[in-house]
């Protein structure tokens, strides 16, 4: 049985730079936080919409709220030297200086880690495949041309590069008879993601363009679709013009015999808690659809280990399974939002040790690095030095899934690259 909320919104609309000024909200703070605002905002791209503005934002708690934080850039999330070249750029009102001085810090701030560009493009017949990656052996990740935004941009993105207008930067394909032609070459992939961007800011017309042709593709299993619309714009499954068309879709992949999971973005429990997202929830779930959870831990957003427990037992409590913790990964703005990978292990396991067993589906804290997705097991004692203990939940070579691995401790090391192998060892196994 579907449901419509009983307070709905219109038809989706952007809030950018652009139209901003116009919510009375934003209107009331002071000059001096919203011109920081729009400095960061040169760099880092900048998109919400009414609901998130009306529905999630305690304007009273401004700038501190978590989801003013998620969606609006803020000035610490810029090197200061940086902030105060666009800022003096703004001022002169050169625009060619302005985008020079844009770019310029952009470039500085990894916009493809962990190989997505040099290594995780996948090829047939001798030719590169533009807008798939091919990471690990089960699962192909799919960028479909026409979503490659979002209903919301968070400020945490590690996939930022696909907004800021750079072709060069951007990823995609509007080929999905490539892509099915490159699943029938590799029958071990039995697993697409859609991803972007957000597949849901497409039409289910276009969407069930990309959907259907991967239904006759006999050894797929699971067409996996990655998306926040559930917390930035749910109406999306309850009264968008083409709501009920996509729920019908999403039944027709489950007809078909394939797993329809859907890989929902929660960072905060607030995101949780309107009769929108209630609503969008069950007609996901009366679809037929699997709800999995993910988010990374983000300083200023949710950096406490209460607020994860709250955020999975909530999920729970609406049917969802919660999924993945992930570690902040190496782009962007990531001084601004990282923790130290001991403090992540730490929130990690405290949250977890609140909720019951039907919560306890989450894994992490877990790193998408270069190798494969690492795992902060814990901190021990063994053999008189105090280590990390490491393992892969996915790994470039599959041999590697679930080895037990050791670093030194740190409490200062946020990412992969600044651990060092224990026990005196020069170099992790996975190193060549």
């Amino acid at each position: 049985m579907y449901a419509t909320p009983v307070e709905a919104y219109g038809r989706y609309e952007p809030v950018t730079l652009k139209n901003v000024h116009e919510h009375p909200a934003y209107r009331r703070l002071p000059e001096s936080l919203r011109r920081e605002l729009e400095v960061a905002a040169q760099v880092l791209p900048f998109r919400t919409n009414p609901y998130v503005l009306d529905e999630l934002i305690e304007w009273e708690r401004v700038p501190e709220d978590p989801i003013f934080q998620l969606v609006f850039p803020q000035r610490g999330m810029l090197e200061p030297e940086a902030f105060t070249r666009i800022e003096a750029a703004m001022a002169r009102g050169d625009r060619n200086a302005l985008t020079e001085e844009v770019w310029r810090v952009r470039r500085a701030m990894n916009p493809h880690p962990a190989g997505q560009l040099t290594h995780n493009v996948p090829e047939l017949n001798g030719r590169k495949l533009p807008g798939l990656q091919h990471k690990y052996a089960e699962t192909v990740l799919f960028f479909p041309a026409g979503g490659q935004t979002c209903h919301a941009f968070c400020t945490y993105c590690f996939r930022w590069a696909q907004f800021v207008g750079d072709r060069e930067l951007k990823f995609e394909s509007s080929r999905v008879d490539v892509l099915v032609r490159y699943l029938r070459a590799h029958p071990e992939v039995t697993d697409v993601l859609i991803t972007g961007g957000d597949p849901m800011v497409m039409k289910s017309s276009l969407l069930a363009r990309y959907l259907e042709p991967l239904l006759e593709v006999e050894t797929l299993r699971s067409i996996r679709i990655g998306s926040k619309s559930l917390a930035y714009w749910p109406m999306r499954f309850t009264t968008d013009p083409d709501a009920a068309e996509a729920l019908r879709l999403f039944e027709r992949v489950l007809a078909a015999g394939k797993q329809l999971a859907f890989m929902a973005h929660f960072s905060h429990p607030r995101e949780l808690e309107t009769e929108q997202v209630e609503a969008a929830i069950q007609n996901l779930l009366a679809s037929g659809a699997v709800v999995r959870t993910q988010a990374p831990l983000i300083r200023h957003v949710n950096d406490d280990a209460d607020v994860w427990a709250e955020k999975w037992r909530r999920e729970v409590r609406l049917g969802l399974v919660p999924y993945y913790m992930f570690v902040e990964r190496d782009t962007g703005p990531k001084r601004y939002f990282e923790a130290p990978l001991a403090e992540a292990q730490r929130i990690f396991a405290d949250a977890y040790r609140q909720v019951s067993g039907l919560a306890r589906t989450v894994r992490g804290p877990s790193m998408s690095a270069f190798p494969g997705k690492v795992r902060v097991v814990g901190a021990a004692e063994v053999a008189g030095e105090k280590v990390f203990v490491l393992e892969f939940l996915q790994a470039r070579d599959p041999a590697w899934v679930g080895r037990p691995f050791f670093a030194r401790f740190s409490e200062t090391a946020t990412w992969l690259d600044d651990l060092q192998p224990a026990f005196g060892e020069e170099r992790f196994f996975f190193a060549d």
